[in-house]
Parts: structure tokens; sequence; C-alpha cells
């Protein structure tokens, strides 16, 4: 497979674009606004004028935008991914997605004669740039094989996680553990402060034991720059735990750390900050 679509160059799909061409295929793009995409386009990616035209000759299509309405508008309809990729291609989607929508791409795509996989991704706008991101995947495994390498093009951490719909599962994890990990983060670095410490020196010497992490490695010493660009905005952290919450009602599952940081970005985005980093939940506590 040499042929690739690619839908959505936002932080994260431009990064990956390039790694993809990096790797020696072909990508074509569509996305929303062309003149955001113009620097990849210069690189070497072929625009195209609309999603039908991107996915059709293609062998893989990868889709990476924002919101579950995207994916459903991107995906169906006469004008969609679903009807207009050639039969036998493969379909990936790396959004953060419902796992519920994800397991309704496989079923109609399936029919259709795709292969359908969901490969939501972790390692942010750095990851993305350096091609070291984590990739979960569900659908079926044979599948999953014939496409590792188009993964290997984006990401070190490679992993199928089971059928339809796992990958978003494990991605609804993964932002569980982020949601509790980055406002401790936030959390020590208040005491800290209030308490006469060097904030940065205490990060220093604690990042290398048991508390540490990517949060404290990596987006911590953004929040101490007061650098609020987003690697990853509020407004698509608060879908994504949205999107957890809502599958845990569905089982009886009460998630208490995850339902107050979701208030704690949902009073910050009710604040004009929907378009910051992740980051800016700091100023949740000013």
């Amino acid at each position: 497979m040499k042929n690739i679509g690619f839908i959505g160059t936002g932080i994260m799909g431009k990064s990956m674009v390039e790694n993809l061409m990096k790797a020696g295929y072909c990508v074509s793009i569509f996305t929303r606004t062309k003149e955001k995409a113009e620097d990849i386009i210069n690189k070497g990616a072929i625009w195209k004028e609309s999603v039908a035209e991107c996915v059709k000759d293609a062998d893989a299509v990868i889709t990476i935008v924002g919101f579950p309405k995207d994916v459903e508008e991107v995906y169906f309809g006469e004008k969609g991914i679903l009807a207009n990729a050639k039969k036998g291609s493969y379909i990936i989607d790396m959004t953060t997605n419902s796992p519920k929508l994800a397991e309704k791409i496989y079923q109609e795509g399936t029919k259709k004669g795709l292969h359908v996989l969901d490969a939501p991704v972790t390692g942010g706008d750095i990851g993305a740039k350096n091609g070291t991101l984590t990739i979960m995947v569900g659908g079926e495994e044979e599948d999953f094989k014939v496409c590792y390498e188009i993964f290997q093009a984006m990401g070190e951490n490679i992993v199928y996680e089971g059928n339809a719909g796992s990958g978003q599962h494990t991605k609804m994890a993964n932002q569980i553990v982020i949601a509790g990990t980055l406002t401790a983060v936030c959390e020590a670095m208040v005491y800290a402060k209030n308490v006469g410490l060097d904030v940065k020196q205490m990060m220093d010497t604690i990042k290398t034991g048991v508390a540490g992490s990517k949060q404290l490695e990596v987006v911590a010493p953004r929040i101490l720059d007061n650098n609020f660009e987003p690697g990853f905005f509020i407004k698509h952290f608060i879908k994504d735990m949205g999107l957890a919450k809502e599958e845990a009602v569905e089982r009886g599952i009460h998630l208490e750390v995850l339902e107050k940081v979701l208030d704690m970005y949902q009073t910050l985005e009710e604040d004009g900050k929907g378009e910051l980093g992740t980051q800016a939940i700091i100023q949740y506590y000013k």
C-alpha cells in the first residue's frame, strides 16, 4: 500500500502526514481550510477538493478530525468515505471517537468490503512530530497486521487491543489517567509555590521517582513558562472526557476524579479558554 488518503491536518494530523511522506507514502489530503495545509502541500502532500476525491483511489484512508459529529460527516452520506472508498481498501480512524461510532463504522464499512480499524493515538503534538505516538488499534487482527507498517511511520508503541471499538476504549482509559495526573501535577505545583519551594527544582526532584509521568516531564514545563499554546486543545479534552463518562455511566461506573476534572475544564471553557492547551488547567487554581 503506497497511496494514502488523509483527512484532517490539524496539530496532530499535519505532522503525521509529514512522517508518512518521509516513509515513502504518497499522501493525498483533504481538510476544511486549504490555506491551513499549504505548508504540507508545499512539502509534497497532494491536495484534493473533497473527501470523495481524497479517498477514491487510496489503498488506505486515515482520518483524524475533531469531534464525533465531524467523524459522522466524513464517513457517512453520498459524499463520505464509506460511499467512495474503493472496495478492499483499509479505513483507519485515528480520531479519539465514540466506541459506539467506531463499531458502527466497522459494521457499515465491512458490508461494503472495506477493512476498518479504529486507531486513536496518544503522545500529543511532540509525539506526532517525532513519530513516537502510541497507537491503540481495534478491529480485525489481520487488518492490523497489514497496516502495521503504516502505523510504524507515525508511532512507536503500536498495540492491537481487540475487536472494533477496543482502540477507542483504550483511549478512554488513557484520558482518564491524564485527567487525574495533570490535575495532580498542578496541585503539587500550587502546593510547592505556597510553601515557598522552588517549583522547578521540586519538579526536577520528583520526576525521576515513582511520581514521574509524561505530564510532569512534558506538560508541567509549559505551565512554568506560562505557555498555554495547544499541544492538545481543552475543547477536545472535554470531548474525550465526556465520551469516557458516557461509557462509564452506561455501565453503572462512577468515576469521581474524571467527573471532577471534566467539571473543572468545562468551567475554563465557559470562561472562553477552550482553545488553550490542556496545561491551562493551572488557571483553574488561580
